[in-house]
């Protein structure tokens, strides 16, 4: 997933459903805990658990770059098809660039959770 010792990532969307070996290696990976949406500070990235029923994709998308460091990249977590609470990957390609952002990405990050990368689009100097 890209993350390097020493970033800090900020976690959101957690619940009892989401994938504890994976939060793990993400820690692992940074060597911290990840931390939640009341840090109050930038962070390098932004982890989001996100299933059907959590509401408006494009919402959740525009809060989670609150507090994203230029650069940064927001991972946007769903259930797989065939799990409870999956997104349909167009309503991923929809809000996207709504809450304008480019999706780069997607890949199965464990057994039951895809992971869409997604940033902000690059501006010109």
């Amino acid at each position: 997933m890209g993350f390097k010792q020493g970033m800090v990532v900020q976690e959101l969307g957690w619940d009892t459903d989401t994938d504890d070996d994976l939060r793990i290696a993400i820690e692992d990976e940074v060597d911290g805990d990840m931390v939640d949406g009341d840090y109050g500070n930038v962070v390098d990235n932004v982890v989001l658990w996100w299933r059907e029923d959590d509401g408006d994709l494009v919402d959740g998308l525009v809060d989670a770059l609150t507090d994203l460091v230029g650069g940064g990249a927001i991972w946007l977590l769903t259930p797989k098809v065939g799990r409870a609470g999956e997104v349909n990957p167009s309503d991923i390609a929809e809000a996207a660039p709504v809450a304008g952002l480019s999706q780069t990405t997607t890949d199965s990050v464990s057994k039951d959770w895809l992971g869409t990368r997604l940033v902000a689009p690059k501006t010109p100097a």
